[in-house]
């Protein structure tokens, strides 16, 4: 088995390479390294990952589709597991470009590849963000997601329609996951766990939006790559011999966290309290997430299970190593 892991130096792609990896398989992994967020923290993941026996990384844009498709035509990918995107929310509102380029063009690539060269399966990246304003709660992967407030939503829901669309024509049997806020060691400096640790730290004031009445349901970084390598050598079954076949999971931890509660959570890991600056809704969020992961359960036999307590504790003991503070 050969897996490809497009977006290899991020947050979710350097976890999933190390769990491989420690499976015995051979990983190849790919990443553009752009600046969005620190490259150093980008390297520093890949630098982790040299020691790793089986994998191999090439920096490679996916926006390239005649680098992707060389890279395909070079190796018999088995699997296929797509992380690779421009993320964030907020960034989106004033760079909307990216998105399109990345999330759009970049997965068409993808799947382009993926119909001439035909893996066992194809696993790809979506988000909770899909989900938008509805408001039955939790979320099920049975509901309408016709509402996206924000490009980004609107980019993973067309992700998700996409890849529908290719399963359909061409046989392609995919798994697309909607994650629930990763958080984590190795996490990304754009996420709140991340900046409110700094900030704490820093003794600056944490920005609580809509002054704080938000929750969500955090779910931690092992729970997220235990559920993709279960998922791994199980793709979707189409109900037709020689179909293809697109279906949706939820990853999250399945109990939404007030954010208050996860301020609070974080202070007792730091030992310090946090100075609050209270702040009006922003443009693109969503009140609440809350994960409804039975479709998860049923296939692989598997609920994230970290707790919140834990998991901070887990990010706040790396936070400290990596940045000496």
């Amino acid at each position: 088995m050969t897996v490809l892991v497009t977006g290899a130096a991020g947050f979710i792609g350097y976890h999933t390479v190390k769990r491989l990896c420690e499976q015995g398989l051979e990983v190849v992994g790919i990443d553009n390294l752009n600046d969005y967020y620190s490259v150093q923290l980008k390297h520093a993941r890949l630098k982790q990952l040299n020691d790793c026996a089986g994998f191999h990384f090439q920096t490679l844009d996916i926006v390239d589709k005649p680098a992707l498709m060389a890279l395909f035509e070079a190796h018999a990918f088995t699997q296929v597991i797509h992380l690779a995107a421009q993320a964030g929310v907020r960034y989106s509102l004033d760079n909307p470009d990216v998105y399109g380029q990345s999330n759009l063009t970049g997965f068409l690539n993808v799947l382009e590849a993926c119909r001439h060269h035909r893996p066992e399966h194809l696993i790809y990246a979506s988000s909770s963000s899909v989900y938008g304003s509805n408001s039955k709660m939790p979320f099920s992967v049975e509901d309408a997601v016709d509402h996206p407030v924000s490009l980004y939503a609107a980019s993973k829901r067309a992700n998700e329609l996409m890849a529908h669309s290719y399963c359909h024509l061409y046989g392609i049997r995919a798994s697309g996951l909607r994650f629930f806020t990763v958080y984590g060691p190795w996490g990304r400096p754009d996420m709140a766990l991340f900046k409110f640790t700094e900030a704490i730290l820093d003794d600056r004031p944490i920005d609580l939006y809509n002054r704080g009445s938000m929750s969500r349901d955090f779910t931690y970084i092992d729970d997220i790559v235990e559920s993709i390598a279960r998922l791994v050598p199980r793709p979707p079954i189409p109900e037709v011999a020689g179909e293809g076949v697109n279906r949706m999971f939820n990853i999250g931890r399945g109990e939404p966290v007030a954010l208050l509660d996860f301020v609070e959570c974080l202070e007792s890991a730091l030992d310090r309290p946090a100075r609050r600056n209270w702040l009006p809704m922003q443009a693109g969020d969503v009140h609440k997430t809350w994960a409804d992961v039975s479709a998860l359960a049923q296939w692989v036999g598997f609920r994230p299970q970290v707790s919140l307590e834990t998991g901070v504790g887990q990010f706040v003991k790396w936070y400290r190593h990596f940045y000496q503070r």
